[in-house]
């Protein structure tokens, strides 16, 4: 088993920063890859961005140019450095640890709020 706890979560100006931290603890496949989703009041979840173990990294289109994924691969931690944010990135965000063979972890979520 494979538990997530987010972190960093909290009230921001819009244009302000903010960065999430997600930590990673248990039985962790060595070959994953950890990503980021959000949930924004009263949507579906959406995928924000993805960073597999060998590097590959993706955003979605909303947050290219301003978020930056990483991960520490010695602590099991992924990290979101959020920059320039807008009031539309107020959401709920989540970790998600996803193995080799397709099986998924997720955490519990942060909230983050950015106020106009």
């Amino acid at each position: 088993q494979v538990q997530l706890v987010e972190s960093g979560g909290g009230l921001v100006q819009a244009g302000g920063s903010l960065r999430l931290s997600c930590v990673a603890s248990g039985t962790i496949p060595s070959t994953n890859t950890m990503g980021w989703y959000r949930q924004p009041p009263g949507k579906e979840r959406e995928w924000v961005a993805t960073l597999a173990r060998g590097g590959y990294i993706n955003y979605a289109d909303s947050v290219k140019g301003r978020f930056t994924i990483s991960r520490d691969n010695a602590k099991n931690m992924v990290s979101l450095q959020m920059n320039s944010v807008k009031p539309e990135d107020t959401a709920v965000y989540y970790c998600k640890l996803r193995t080799y063979y397709g099986v998924e972890y997720w955490g519990k979520g942060t909230l983050v709020t950015v106020s106009s």
